[in-house]
């Protein structure tokens, strides 16, 4: 494979999968057996906030549960070991990535351990559990303080950055996407636009934007994703 000066690289649900965390698209529409809107929207978390902050506590405890697998470490190795410019940007919301050793990473869907004000906007990094009475230590606000966790409705995170580091690179990589989530399933159709970069979709099966991608590696990305990685660098698997 050809050197390239700048790598973006967009991770979905099915990196994480293979470490054990659940995806929205499980069972029917069911997110560990919660209704989508019931848990990840402004409205739900209006109507019932004890329901949502259980359910993001649940899911930051089960974080400790889980670790990086050999997609996570192999994208961490290509950050280290490249001679050009590597960017990861993740749909998730784990830390599976910072875990493996990826620094350049982009969080546009936010993170369990994080949380923010919604009275001073203020985020900071959270490990425990949050209650609908905590306190925020920025502000003093009692009840104010929300996961820091991009809702279906809400604008994503970083899209500023994000529309840069894509229109500057030459090798755009998506991994365990579903290509039907906005605004990431049109990053590769934003890429395309500009004619220069080389794009490769992983993924077990075609995604909803396949068609649009120059060349696909079907399999585990346990699997793919390295070998990718080898002929990046340059090694012999």
């Amino acid at each position: 494979m050809t050197k390239y000066r700048s790598i973006v690289i967009l991770t979905g649900a099915g990196v994480s999968a293979e470490s054990g965390v659940a995806t929205f698209r499980d069972s029917g529409g069911l997110w560990e057996q919660h209704k989508i809107e019931d848990v990840a929207t402004p409205e739900a978390y209006k109507r019932n906030p004890q329901l949502v902050q259980d359910f993001y506590n649940m899911r930051r405890r089960f974080l400790d549960t889980v670790e990086p697998n050999a997609a996570h470490d192999a994208l961490a190795k290509l950050e280290k070991g490249y001679a050009g410019r590597v960017v990861v940007i993740t749909q998730n919301v784990d830390d599976l990535h910072e875990r493996a050793g990826t620094h350049n990473l982009i969080h546009m869907h936010g993170q369990h351990r994080q949380v923010f004000c919604t009275a001073c906007d203020k985020t900071t990094g959270w490990q425990g559990d949050l209650s609908v009475d905590h306190i925020c230590a920025f502000c003093r606000a009692i009840g104010t303080t929300r996961p820091d966790i991009v809702w279906f409705g809400e604008m994503p995170y970083y899209m500023e950055m994000i529309d840069d580091a894509l229109a500057g690179c030459d090798l755009f990589l998506s991994i365990g996407t579903s290509g039907t989530v906005y605004p990431a399933a049109g990053f590769v159709s934003a890429v395309r636009r500009l004619g220069k970069a080389h794009t490769i979709e992983f993924n077990l099966d075609a995604s909803d934007c396949s068609a649009q991608f120059h060349e696909h590696r079907h399999g585990p990305a346990t699997q793919t994703v390295p070998d990718c990685v080898h002929q990046l660098l340059g090694e012999h698997p």
